[in-house]
């Protein structure tokens, strides 16, 4: 019994020199994966600023899909049009970056509190990559560019590289009792927007719509509140320059940028 207790004593007094002979070092996997970019969305937002600041905020807005040459298959979409809504996953293009903070700054809170990066849809994110719920509009064969999606809802830039399509599922993906966190699960609320009849009629019915939605969302920064500010918004080929004042926004032109 001495014996068997001083062994167990030198077995257990060995310390970490001991320990890490008998205890392989953890390995340290590389997790790097390849996506692949298999079409892009064409949006009438070439610029960030006006983009709603979630999917299905305005729903006027059209825009559509055009799938990669290697990925142009009808075959793919078979099924689809039975669906009404899609989830989009794809990258934040312009928001890629070498590094990542743990913390960001939601615009919503007015830019100058910070919440954990994975309690928020910031795009600075470990791996840039936005999931957005659009309505499927329909989809259009054609000769050029293969299988074309519209959708309606989307809150992309133009050109933005899309990973993966997938069918929103009524019975599985909608949550009706969803608590919302520190956003209050509630959307801002809308701004009166005043605007020349005839400051429109450069632009189709379809996109009077969209334009009049992206502007009651009010596409300003939280923080930012000066009445004699004027903004300037790119969509659809067109300058627009607006200014608010309270809940008031006020359109001031709308001019092709082309000059003409």
């Amino acid at each position: 019994m001495q014996q068997l207790c001083r062994r167990t004593f030198l077995t257990s007094s060995a310390g970490d020199d001991m320990m890490k002979k008998i205890i392989p070092r953890e390995r340290k996997h590389t997790m790097e994966r390849t996506l692949q970019v298999i079409a892009r969305i064409h949006s009438d937002f070439p610029e960030k600023f006006g983009i709603p600041r979630q999917s299905g905020l305005v729903d006027e807005l059209q825009a559509e899909i055009v799938f990669e040459p290697s990925y142009r298959s009808a075959a793919a979409l078979r099924g689809l049009e039975g669906f009404s809504h899609l989830w989009l996953i794809w990258e934040f293009s312009q928001a890629v970056r070498e590094s990542w903070s743990p913390t960001v700054r939601p615009p919503r809170l007015g830019g100058n509190t910070r919440m954990g990066v994975f309690a928020t849809r910031s795009p600075f994110r470990p791996n840039p990559i936005g999931l957005s719920c659009v309505r499927l509009v329909g989809v259009e064969h054609t000769r050029d560019r293969g299988p074309v999606i519209r959708v309606a809802g989307a809150d992309l830039l133009d050109g933005t590289p899309i990973y993966d399509i997938k069918p929103y599922l009524p019975y599985a993906d909608c949550r009706p009792d969803a608590v919302g966190g520190w956003t209050g699960g509630e959307a801002d609320a809308q701004l009166e927007v005043h605007c020349a009849p005839e400051l429109l009629t450069s632009l189709s019915l379809e996109r009077q719509q969209a334009l009049l939605g992206v502007l009651a969302n009010d596409p300003r920064p939280h923080y930012q509140n000066d009445p004699e500010r004027v903004y300037g918004l790119r969509f659809a080929g067109y300058n627009v320059r607006f200014s608010v004042n309270a809940n008031c926004l006020t359109v001031l032109s709308i001019e092709h940028e082309s000059g003409n």
